[in-house]
């Protein structure tokens, strides 16, 4: 396929990194090589951007976008949904915590067996802290009121629709994850976010996104982080009687650990396929009625996944 496909701007920044990332150490004491300050841009009228050079698993992606919606923090309601991409986080924390009082902890699974079957333990052991669903939808002002962002933002877009563009607030079209007073909370069991801020942009009937990420793990979270945001816009587009624009993905830290290199040059050896499309039910018109029922995506042909070790 020719160059222009849009996945190689992905597969092109992996291999930026590969040629001229320095070596870092990190927090999790994995190692990365890095490099700082990149953007790619996906045309989401061309194909929905789900990464084909290896198979990625858009159930999980849904599910967890629709957990963020929903302003919620414990890791119940993924679990319940049989997803388990948050798992690591609250485990480590609650056997570190076991480990502190000479208790012999629940291995992993059995933990998250626990989450799932008892309510009290899922509501003391499966919360994050203040991480995105909150952020998102239940901001706390220095005055102790409840800011929902979302809400907000999807509003001052049907503003601007309605006044042909002009409005004043146009370019305050923007969702902040990252709240300075609630870091260290959401440090204690969770992690602070990586994709920080998002901002929308209308023009010519079309909404696009713009995400600033400040920490991405191109490998494992780089291709879950395309696709979410692109569903998000689609979702918000269609509510606001708008086409969808472009999703442009702004880095600040782009890595990729030590013990994925491997795995990033066989990713590199395949070559992108057609883009799939994701279809949404359009009879949706409100933000909270989305329910995972409500998506298809089609034509997804994709190569093998390919699996590494997260570094939590």
């Amino acid at each position: 396929m020719e160059k222009k496909h849009p996945e190689y701007q992905y597969l092109d920044l992996l291999q930026d990194i590969l040629e001229n990332g320095s070596y870092k150490a990190d927090r999790t004491g994995t190692g990365t090589y890095s490099v700082f300050g990149r953007q790619i841009r996906f045309d989401l009228s061309k194909g929905f951007p789900l990464i084909t050079t290896k198979k990625v698993f858009l159930r999980s992606i849904i599910y967890e976008l629709l957990w963020f919606l929903k302003g919620e923090s414990n890791i119940k309601y993924l679990v319940d949904n049989d997803v388990h991409i948050w798992d690591d986080w609250p485990y480590r924390f609650y056997k570190k915590s076991q480990k502190k009082i000479s208790n012999k902890p629940l291995s992993q699974a059995e933990f998250i067996q626990k989450i799932k079957n008892n309510d009290k333990f899922a509501e003391k052991w499966g919360e994050l802290g203040p991480v995105y669903g909150v952020q998102w939808r239940h901001w706390k002002s220095v005055e102790g009121e409840e800011i929902d962002q979302i809400k907000t933002v999807i509003n001052k877009i049907k503003d601007v629709v309605k006044n042909d563009n002009n409005n004043l607030n146009s370019r305050r079209l923007i969702v902040s994850a990252w709240n300075p007073a609630e870091i260290k909370e959401m440090e204690r069991s969770g992690l602070p976010p990586c994709h920080t801020l998002f901002q929308f942009y209308v023009l010519d009937g079309k909404l696009s996104c713009q995400l600033y990420q400040r920490s991405a793990d191109m490998f494992l979270g780089v291709p879950f982080n395309i696709a979410s945001y692109s569903l998000l816009t689609l979702m918000i587009a269609q509510i606001t009687d708008l086409k969808p624009g472009e999703f442009v993905h702004t880095f600040g830290d782009a890595h990729i650990y030590k013990n994925h290199l491997n795995q990033v040059k066989e990713q590199l050896s395949r070559l992108p396929l057609a883009l799939p499309t994701l279809k949404l039910n359009p009879k949706i018109k409100d933000i909270n009625d989305y329910k995972y029922g409500d998506f298809k995506l089609e034509n997804y042909k994709a190569h093998p996944s390919i699996k590494a070790p997260i570094a939590v």
